[in-house]
C-alpha cells in the first residue's frame, strides 16, 4: 500500500480501554510464562492499532496544520494518549509482577523490564489531566511557528521558506532574513515565554506528584535512561567544553578569513564559502533521484529500502505553507511502514536531513522483526546514531548530489557536525537550570541562555540585536518545549557517528557490517551497551571526544580552503 492509500479511523477509546483491560487480566491471571507469552500478543496487538492511528493523524496534520479535520483529531489525540499511556502503564505493572519474570525474561531480555519499570515509575492516574494539558501547550507551541507568514522578497514565507535567504552570498540579505525571523520571534515573545512557563510550572508539579525531587530525574527516566544519568552527561559536557569550543573558535576565524569578513556576525554564520554554499543540483524529484544511486552504492540493503520509500510515498519533503516546521521520522506498526516528514528549501541542508531521516526510518525498517513495541526502535540518544552515521557513511557517493561543489559540501557538513555539539551542550545544560530553578523568571532564564552562550559558542556576536542579546535565540528551539532533555543526544551520537566515520575510513566494510548490526539491534540493550557491541567508545569516557577530533582536524587539512574562494 502507498501513503496515500494508509486509512484513518478514530479509535473508540472506551472500547480500547475495555480490551486493554481485558488483556492485561489475562496476562495477570495466565498460570505459566508461556501463556503469559501468548496473552501479551494480544496487549502489542492493541498497542500496535491505537499507535499506528495516532501517528498517521500526527503526520497528516503538520502535513497541513491547515486541515480542519485533522487538526481535530491531533486535539482528541493530545486529549487521549496520556489516557492511553495510563493503559500500558498497568501493563507494564503487570510485567514487572509477574510471577515468571525470570522466564519472560529469558524470552526478550532484560532491557524490556527496565523500561517496564521505569513506566511505571513515571506514570500516575493522578497526573492524568496534567499530562493532557502538557501536550496541549507543547501543540501550541508547534502551532505558533507554524503560524509565521514572512512578508520577504515579495512573497510570503514560513520560517522554513525564509531559511534559503539566510544563506544568501550577499549579506545584506543574510541580514534582513535574520532580522526578519527574529521579528517573527520577537513579536511571539510573550508567548513563548508564557507556554514555556506554564510547561515548567506544569512539569514540576507532575514530577513532585510522581514522588521526584524535580522534572530532571523524571525526565531522565521518561527517557528511558536506565545506564546513566546526569553526572555522566555533565562529564561528557566538560569535555566538549574542554577539547571541541576552542576547535570551533578555530573553525568560526577561519570561515571569517574565508568569507573577507572583518567581523563574522550571526547572521554570517550559515554562510561558509564566498562561491556560495554547496547546493544540490535539482529539486525534491531530482534529489530522490539521485538519492538512489547514493544507497544502491552503500550497501545492497539500503538501495532496496531507499526504492521502497519513494515508490510507496512514505516521505513528504517539500516545505508549503500550512505545514508544521521541522523535520521527523516516524512508524507505523501496523504497515510496518517508516514515515519521513522535513521541510525541503533549496539549501544543502535538504540533503543532510534527508541521510539523517533515513538512518532512523532505516533502523525502524531493520528492526520491524521484533514483537514488543519497546524494541523497535531505541532510546533517543541511541536511535541518532543511526540517523548521524548514514549522513557520514554516504560520502563516498556524495557527488551524485553535490557534483562539484562535492568537497565543499563534505567541508561544511564535517566542520558543522563539529560546530553543532557546543550548542546542543548549551541547550542541555540550559535545561538542566531551567528545572533546577523551576520558579526563575522568564528574563531569567534568557539570562541564563545568554550566559551559556558566550561560554560554548563564545564567536557568537548578534550585532546588538536586543531579542537576542537578551537570550532569546533559545525560543526556536522547539525540542526545548515539545521534548524535553530530547538534545543531548544529538550530541551524544554525533560523537558516536564521527567514530563511525573515522572507522569508515579505516575500513569501510567493517564498519557498514558494524552499522547494519547496530540497527538490527533496534532497541533490545540500552544505549552505553549498543555503543559497546557496535565497537565504539562510549561519549562518558575521558578521552573519547578527543579520540575524534584529531581525525577531524586531519581530514579538514587536506582540504585546500583557498579553492572554495574560485568560481
Amino acid at each position: 500500500m502507498k501513503f496515500s492509500e494508509f486509512t484513518y479511523e478514530r479509535p473508540n477509546v472506551e472500547e480500547l480501554k475495555k480490551a486493554f483491560e481485558e488483556a492485561v487480566q489475562i496476562f495477570r491471571d495466565a498460570s505459566s510464562a508461556d501463556e503469559q507469552n501468548e496473552a501479551m500478543k494480544k496487549v502489542v496487538s492493541l498497542r500496535n492499532s491505537f499507535e499506528s492511528k495516532a501517528r498517521l493523524a500526527k503526520i497528516r496534520h503538520t502535513i497541513n496544520t491547515e486541515d480542519a479535520y485533522y487538526k481535530e483529531e491531533q486535539a482528541f489525540m493530545d486529549e487521549n494518549l496520556p489516557v492511553y499511556q495510563g493503559m500500558v502503564t498497568a501493563f507494564h505493572e503487570a510485567l514487572v509482577q509477574s510471577p515468571y519474570k525470570d522466564e519472560l525474561e529469558k524470552k526478550w531480555g532484560s532491557q524490556l523490564f527496565r523500561l517496564a519499570e521505569l513506566k511505571v515509575k513515571t506514570y500516575s492516574d493522578a497526573v492524568l489531566e496534567d499530562l493532557k494539558l502538557e501536550n496541549k501547550l507543547s501543540s501550541e507551541y508547534v502551532k505558533v511557528m507554524a503560524s509565521a507568514k514572512i512578508e520577504f522578497d515579495e512573497k510570503e514565507l514560513t520560517l522554513a521558506q525564509l531559511s534559503p535567504y539566510s544563506q544568501s552570498s550577499d549579506r545584506e540579505t543574510r541580514k534582513a532574513a535574520s532580522l526578519a525571523a527574529n521579528a517573527f520571534l520577537k513579536l511571539n515573545e510573550e508567548k513563548f515565554d508564557t507556554i514555556y512557563d506554564e510547561l515548567v510550572k506544569l512539569r514540576t508539579g507532575i514530577a513532585h506528584k510522581l514522588g521526584y525531587k524535580n522534572f530532571t530525574e523524571l525526565a531522565y527516566d521518561r527517557m528511558g535512561r536506565t545506564d546513566y544519568n546526569a553526572a555522566d552527561v555533565k562529564v561528557f559536557r566538560e569535555q566538549v567544553k574542554e577539547i571541541i569550543v576552542p576547535l570551533c573558535t578555530k573553525l568560526r576565524g577561519k570561515q571569517q578569513k574565508r568569507i573577507g569578513l572583518n567581523e563574522l556576525k550571526f547572521y554570517d554564520e550559515p554562510f561558509s564559502f564566498t562561491t556560495g554554499n554547496p547546493k544540490p543540483q535539482g529539486d525534491a524529484g531530482w534529489i530522490v533521484d539521485k538519492a538512489k544511486l547514493v544507497f544502491a552504492g552503500l550497501a545492497h540493503e539500503t538501495g532496496a529500502f531507499f526504492n521502497y520509500m519513494a515508490e510507496d510515498e512514505l516521505m513528504d519533503l517539500e516545505s508549503k505553507a500550512g505545514k508544521a516546521p521541522g523535520g521527523y521520522c516516524t512508524y507505523l506498526q501496523d504497515y510496518q511502514a517508516p514515515f519521513i516528514f522535513t521541510n525541503f528549501n533549496g539549501s544543502d541542508n535538504d540533503v543532510r536531513v534527508l541521510l539523517h531521516e533515513i538512518g532512523h526510518a532505516f533502523q525502524m525498517y531493520t528492526s520491524r522483526g521484533y514483537e514488543v513495541p519497546e524494541y523497535q526502535f531505541p532510546t533517543l540518544e541511541a536511535c541518532e546514531i543511526h540517523s548521524m552515521s548514514m549522513e557520514f557513511l554516504t560520502y563516498p557517493w556524495i557527488e551524485e548530489l553535490f557534483g562539484k561543489d562535492t568537497e565543499k559540501y563534505l567541508y561544511s557538513h564535517l566542520t558543522g557536525a563539529v560546530e553543532f555539539i557546543p550548542y546542543g551542550v548549551a541547550v542541555d545544560e540550559f535545561q538542566h537550570f531551567v528545572y533546577d530553578h523551576p520558579d526563575a523568571t522568564p528574563a531569567e532564564r534568557r539570562s541564563k541562555w545568554r550566559e551559556l552562550e558566550k561560554t560554548y559558542l563564545p564567536h557568537r556576536d548578534y550585532d546588538g540585536l536586543e531579542y537576542l542579546e537578551n537570550g532569546g535565540f533559545w525560543h526556536r528551539q522547539g525540542h526545548i518545549f515539545r521534548s524535553p532533555f530530547y538534545y543531548i543526544d544529538y550530541t551524544l551520537a554525533q560523537i558516536c557517528a564521527l567514530q563511525f566515520w573515522k572507522r569508515s575510513v579505516e575500513n569501510r566494510e567493517s564498519a557498514w557490517e558494524d552499522y547494519f548490526a547496530l540497527c538490527q539491534k533496534g532497541g533490545s540493550l540500552p544505549f552505553t551497551k549498543l555503543v559497546e557491541e557496535a565497537g565504539l567508545i562510549s561519549p562518558f569516557e575521558k578521552g573519547c571526544v578527543s579520540s575524534v577530533v584529531g581525525e577531524v582536524e586531519k581530514f579538514l587539512a587536506t582540504i585546500d580552503e583557498e579553492q572554495f574562494a574560485r568560481a
